[in-house]
C-alpha cells in the first residue's frame, strides 16, 4: 500500500467502524414498535385504572357513609323527650356499646339538647357546622389527634326544638378497603401487561426475523454479488422490501454490466488507432521535410476523427443500456425530424458526393405529421447512425423515406434510410445488428467499428419499434426501415 492509498484506506476503516457504532446508538426497530404499541397501552391502563379508583372510593365512602347515618338514625330514635327541654336516652351502656360496635374502628358519639348542652356521649367530640333546613350532613372532623368521619344529625324534640346527635368513627378500614381495591385491580392488569409485552417482544422479533436475516445476508455480500436476496416473511410488506431490493440489483447489475462493457469496449476498439496515431505522431517527428509531417498530420487527423466517431457510437450505446429505466414517453413528429436530419448531413454528404435526399416527407405533412410516442433523442440517434452507416458504406445516393404500412393493428408509420451501396446478403443482415459486426462477403464495406446498426436495434427496442432490413429496389442497395408499431 503506497502513501497515497493508506491515509484513504484508514478513513474507510474508521468509517466502517464509525457506522456500527452509529447504528447501534440508534434505538431498535422491535423496542420502537414496541414502545409505540405498549406506552397507549400503559396510558390508558393508568386512566382506566384511575377511574376505577376513583369510582371504588365513592362506593367505599358511600357504603361507609351509610352505616355512619345509620347508626345516627338508631341513636335518634332512641331519644326519649322529657318536659320542655329535657330528654332520655333510652339506651344502657352496653346496648349503646352493641349499636356502635366495630372491631376495627373506634367509634365515638354525642347527642345533644336543643339548647346545646351535652345529653350523652363525649363533650369534647366535634360538632360538624349543620345548616338551616338540613336534616343530616357529613364531614371529615379530628378528635383526639386522629381523623374521623362524622356524621351530624338533626331530631326533632317535643317542645319545636332539635336535639344534634353526632357519630364518628375511625377511618383506618375504609383507607385499608380502598389500598385493597386499587391493589388487586392494578397488580392483574400490571401481570396482563407484562405478559402482553413479552408477547408482543416475541411476535415482533418472529416478524422482523426475516429483515435480520436480510441485513445478514447483505452484509457478507461482496460488493460485485448482486444476485436475488431470497426474503423469507409471511407479510407483504417484507415481500414486497425483497422485491424491491431484487428489482434494484437487477437493474445495478445491468447498470454494471453496460459499464463494464462500455470499459471492455473503449479498451478494445481504441487501441489500435490510438496505436496508429502514435505511430505516425513518432513517424512524423522523426522526419524533418514539411511535405511528410503535414502528410502524417492530416493522417493523424483522420485516425482522431475515426476515435471521436467510435467514442460517439461507445457512449450512445452505453447511453441505450441506461434508458430502460429512464425512458421518457413523448409525442415525435418524424417528419420533422426526418428533415432536420438532411439538413444535418447534408455537407459531408456533399463533401463525399453523396446525393442525401427524402422521400414522403411532404406527404407526412400534408396529413398533418406522422406523430409517434417515444424520445426525440433516440429517433434522432436512428436517424443520424443509419445516415451515417449510408454515406460510409453506401454508394452515391442516400434516401430517407418516410410512409405508412399497413399491418395487422392499423396503418403505422415507417421511417427508412436506403442507398444504392453493395448491399449485403440476407444471410449476414441479422448479423449486422450485433456489435462489432461488418460484412464479410468479401468487400470491405468500411473501416467502422460495426456498432451503427447495434445502436439502431437497441434504439427501435427501447421505442418499441421493429426493426427491418432489406434490399433496396431497384438499385440493389440496402434498406434499413424501422416501424413504429407501439402507438
Amino acid at each position: 500500500m503506497n502513501a497515497q492509498t493508506a491515509p484513504a484506506a484508514a478513513g474507510s476503516r474508521l468509517a466502517g467502524a464509525a457506522r456500527p457504532a452509529a447504528a447501534r446508538a440508534r434505538p431498535s426497530l422491535r423496542a420502537r414498535v414496541l414502545r409505540q404499541v405498549m406506552l397507549p397501552l400503559a396510558l390508558t391502563w393508568l386512566a382506566g385504572t384511575l377511574v376505577v379508583i376513583v369510582i371504588s372510593n365513592y362506593f367505599v365512602r358511600q357504603a361507609f357513609d351509610r352505616a355512619l347515618v345509620d347508626d345516627a338514625y338508631a341513636i335518634a330514635a332512641n331519644i326519649q323527650p322529657m318536659g320542655r327541654s329535657d330528654a332520655q336516652l333510652q339506651l344502657t351502656a352496653h346496648e349503646m356499646t352493641t349499636l356502635l360496635f366495630d372491631q376495627h374502628e373506634t367509634v365515638y358519639f354525642a347527642v345533644r339538647r336543643p339548647d346545646g348542652s351535652l345529653l350523652s356521649g363525649d363533650a369534647s367530640l366535634p360538632t360538624p357546622f349543620l345548616a338551616d333546613g338540613t336534616v343530616w350532613h357529613l364531614a371529615d372532623v379530628r378528635f383526639a389527634g386522629k381523623p374521623l368521619r362524622a356524621v351530624v344529625l338533626r331530631h326533632p324534640a317535643g317542645n319545636g326544638g332539635d336535639f344534634i346527635v353526632v357519630v364518628a368513627q375511625t377511618t383506618g378500614s375504609r383507607t385499608a378497603l380502598l389500598r385493597r381495591l386499587g391493589l388487586y385491580a392494578t397488580l392483574p392488569q400490571m401481570l396482563l401487561l407484562a405478559m402482553l409485552a413479552w408477547w408482543l417482544w416475541r411476535g415482533i422479533a418472529r416478524e422482523l426475523a426475516p429483515l435480520g436475516a436480510l441485513q445478514q445476508d447483505l452484509g457478507r455480500r461482496d460488493a460485485s454479488d448482486l444476485s436475488p436476496v431470497a426474503v423469507r416473511g409471511d407479510t407483504r410488506e417484507v415481500a414486497q422490501l425483497g422485491d424491491a431490493l431484487n428489482d434494484l440489483f437487477v437493474r445495478l447489475d445491468g447498470s454494471v454490466r453496460a459499464q463494464r462493457e462500455f470499459a471492455g469496449n473503449v479498451a478494445h476498439e481504441l487501441r489500435t488507432p490510438l496505436a496508429g496515431i502514435r505511430a505516425l505522431a513518432h513517424y512524423g517527428l522523426g522526419h524533418t521535410d514539411p511535405a511528410v509531417a503535414r502528410e502524417q498530420l492530416q493522417r493523424i487527423a483522420d485516425s482522431e476523427a475515426r476515435a471521436s466517431h467510435l467514442v460517439d457510437q461507445l457512449l450512445a450505446l452505453a447511453l441505450a443500456a441506461e434508458s430502460d429505466a429512464v425512458l421518457q414517453r413523448e409525442p415525435v413528429v418524424l417528419d420533422q425530424l426526418a428533415h432536420e436530419a438532411v439538413l444535418r448531413h447534408l455537407t459531408r454528404a456533399d463533401a463525399r458526393g453523396v446525393d442525401l435526399g427524402a422521400r414522403g416527407l411532404d406527404e407526412a405533412q400534408e396529413a398533418g405529421g406522422f406523430t409517434v410516442p417515444g424520445s426525440v433523442a433516440l429517433v434522432e440517434g436512428i436517424l443520424d447512425n443509419l445516415i451515417d452507416n449510408a454515406l460510409r458504406y453506401g454508394g452515391k445516393t442516400v434516401t430517407i423515406e418516410l410512409a405508412k404500412e399497413d399491418t395487422a393493428a392499423g396503418p403505422v408509420p415507417v421511417l427508412s434510410v436506403a442507398d444504392d451501396g453493395p448491399g449485403i446478403a440476407e444471410a449476414q443482415q441479422q448479423a449486422l445488428m450485433h456489435r462489432w459486426a461488418q460484412g464479410t462477403d468479401g468487400r470491405k464495406l468500411g473501416e467502422g467499428s460495426g456498432l451503427g446498426l447495434s445502436i439502431v436495434a437497441r434504439y427501435a427496442k427501447l421505442l418499441g419499434a421493429e426493426l427491418r432490413l432489406s434490399a433496396a429496389a431497384p438499385t440493389g442497395g440496402l434498406r434499413v426501415s424501422v416501424l413504429f408499431v407501439s402507438r
